[in-house]
Parts: C-alpha cells; sequence; structure tokens
C-alpha cells in the first residue's frame, strides 16, 4: 500500500485547510436553526478547497442529505496521488444550528482501499485511547464490562471511570449497564464523532464511548483513533431487514462481522478536524479584530504526531 505523507507534509496541511474552510462557512449559521443551509455552506466550502489540492480523490464516506460531496464524487485537481476521502463538512448540523458545543468539520484521507466504503447505516461502537493491550475491550462484553475491565487495565476503580454516550433513548439499556457497575456517564445530545475521539484525549475526561451511531461516522472516528493508537470495535446495527438489504446492495458481503480498528481503516491515514462551536476538543470559529480564528486538529498515522493549529485568516471586504 502507498505510504501516506506525514501531518507536517503540504498534504496534511491542504487537508486541515479544507476543514478549516468548511467551518469557517458553518460558523455564519451557528445559531441560526438552518441546519440545511449550515450544512451546504460547509460542504461547498470544503469542495472548493479539496479540489484546489493536487491530488486524485474519491469521496467514499461522504455527505447523504444534500447534493454536495456525495459518495463516488471525484474531489481533487487530478494530479498526484489516488486518494480515499471520508468526511462530514458539518458534523453537527443540530449542534450547529443550536449554537450548542462540539460541532466539527471533518476528514480523513487515505490511499484507495484504505477506509471502509460504510453505508449509511447504524454501527453499535466501542472505543478507548491508547496504551491498552489488545483485547481490554469487547464489544460482546455489556457496557458495565467493558467499563471494569478498562478501570482494572487502568488501576482504578470502576466509579473513575468516565463513559461517553449519545443521549438517545435506544441507550437506555447501555447507560443503565453502566450505572450498575458505579461508572461515570458523559451524555452528549449530538456529535458521535467527537465522543469517540475524546476518548483518546486525556484532556477531555473521557475514558471510553460506546453506544450506537451512524457507520460513515464510525470510519472517520477510527481514522482518528489510528493516528493516536486506540482502540475501536463496531459492527453493524440493523433495524429491519431493508437496511439489511441495503448493507448487502453497498457490497458487505458478512453482515454480522465485528470490525476492529484495522478493518476500518488500513495503513497510513491523515485526519483534520476544525471545531464549529466550542467544545471539549477544540475551541470554535471566532471573529477578532484580526481576522476569523480557528482551532484545528491535525494528525497522520504515519509519524503519530497530534498536531494543535490556531489560524487567523484576515476578513475580506
Amino acid at each position: 500500500m502507498v505510504k501516506l505523507a506525514t501531518s507536517c507534509s503540504t498534504l496534511g496541511y491542504a487537508m486541515a485547510g479544507a476543514t478549516i474552510a468548511a467551518a469557517t462557512a458553518a460558523e455564519a449559521w451557528i445559531g441560526r436553526g438552518d441546519e440545511q443551509a449550515a450544512e451546504e455552506a460547509a460542504a461547498r466550502a470544503m469542495r472548493d478547497a479539496l479540489n484546489a489540492i493536487d491530488f486524485s480523490g474519491r469521496v467514499i464516506v461522504g455527505e447523504a442529505d444534500i447534493s454536495v460531496l456525495n459518495v463516488g464524487e471525484a474531489v481533487g485537481t487530478g494530479e498526484g496521488i489516488e486518494l480515499d476521502v471520508a468526511l462530514e463538512a458539518l458534523e453537527g448540523t443540530t449542534l450547529t444550528a443550536k449554537a450548542m458545543p462540539n460541532a466539527l468539520a471533518v476528514i480523513a484521507a487515505a490511499p484507495r482501499g484504505g477506509l471502509l466504503q460504510a453505508p449509511d447505516l447504524y454501527m453499535e461502537k466501542l472505543a478507548i485511547g491508547p496504551g491498552f493491550a489488545r483485547g481490554t475491550i469487547d464489544l460482546d462484553a455489556g457496557a458495565g464490562e467493558n467499563a471494569v475491565r478498562l478501570a482494572k487495565a487502568k488501576g482504578v476503580h470502576v466509579r473513575e471511570i468516565t463513559a461517553c454516550v449519545l443521549d438517545r433513548p435506544r441507550h437506555e439499556k447501555i447507560i443503565a449497564d453502566l450505572r450498575s457497575v458505579g461508572a461515570r456517564i458523559n451524555l452528549i445530545p449530538d456529535g458521535d464523532v467527537a465522543g469517540a475521539i475524546a476518548a483518546a484525549m486525556p484532556e477531555a475526561g473521557i475514558d471510553m464511548y460506546v453506544g450506537q451511531g451512524k457507520a460513515p461516522e464510525g470510519v472517520l472516528a477510527a481514522a482518528a483513533l489510528r493516528c493516536v493508537g486506540g482502540q475501536m470495535q463496531a459492527r453493524f446495527a440493523f433495524r429491519n431487514e431493508a437496511e439489511k438489504y441495503q448493507a448487502q446492495r453497498s457490497g458487505l458481503t458478512d453482515i454480522g462481522r465485528r470490525y476492529e480498528l484495522d478493518d476500518l481503516v488500513k495503513g497510513d491515514v491523515i485526519f483534520s478536524a476544525t471545531g464549529v462551536t466550542k467544545g471539549s476538543l477544540l475551541d470554535g470559529v471566532g471573529r477578532t479584530a484580526a481576522g476569523i480564528a480557528t482551532h484545528t486538529m491535525l494528525m497522520s498515522s504515519a509519524d503519530g504526531v497530534l498536531r494543535m493549529i490556531r489560524s487567523v485568516t484576515p476578513q475580506r471586504g
């Protein structure tokens, strides 16, 4: 497989430029109650930025609700390295529309075949940060059992473990299971990409992410976790026979398969996320006298270095 450049390469910074452009465009729609307008503005800005980069890209995880950056769309100038791209120009459309924390613009890029082409279906997900032996967590065990296992691996009482869970009725059993063993729970309204990444960032105060969310966001979270050495397991969670058929039509042959991190993201990957609204990982876009301020997380599995970039773009006109 093609060796991908480090995050400090021209390509890495160009990908960061794409998430910065998307976040900046979305900022105008923070708190305005129009999710679609925010998403479209972010996606168009990200597409324009990607199309200025010298690479031959194809979107394999993209926007599902608008006509920009859909799966199969070609991006880049068509010159240079061939890459598969997973993106969410605005992860957290509701968060943006309501001016709530943790909305992000996110992108991951890998050599062809390096990212799972995940259909727009739900997945069970379980993620932890780096530094733990393989097998510390098990998707087939209960959430409470995984909290106990993680506490043992960390050498702490399970009361010191904080699990991040999307606040959804479907997670009532997970929440009850975690509380039965004494673990803490950080319930979030949206933004499971940020929730999963937070499990790998000690300053975020999250030890584990668990629950069901969309599969495309799972691939993006896996890309970030691969860069920092985290662990993730996932499995498609079908609500009906129609969804199973959709998975099979997308090319998935073993629809009950449990995916490890290496199944979701193979080889090297570049990941970039820029904050739209202020969150646990990144500050949101801000307007200053000098221009538009952004906060970006950029990393590559090729070097394992996490770069936090603060930029100020002069306002024109």
